[in-house]
């Protein structure tokens, strides 16, 4: 396994202002780590829109995260 490294990670709707500090093995796994430690609002569909960010190269992904699966998709 990777080691783990540093991300920013907030909701979508919510803006980089709102963004929190994931340790994580991937972009996916902070998606879905921040998730569960922040809660942030669930659409009807169970979902949540979260942008990822790499804090050593400032690369970004997009992310829904299925909060009942725990498992995050890129956006489309």
């Amino acid at each position: 396994m990777t080691a783990a490294r540093a991300f920013v990670v907030h909701a979508a709707h919510e803006g980089r202002g709102a963004g929190h500090r994931v340790e994580g093995h991937s972009f996916e796994d902070a998606a879905v780590a921040f998730v569960e430690a922040w809660s942030p609002t669930v659409s009807a569909e169970g979902e949540v829109q979260v942008i990822v960010r790499d804090i050593d190269d400032g690369r970004e992904h997009c992310f829904v995260v299925d909060v009942d699966e725990g498992e995050a998709s890129p956006c489309n």
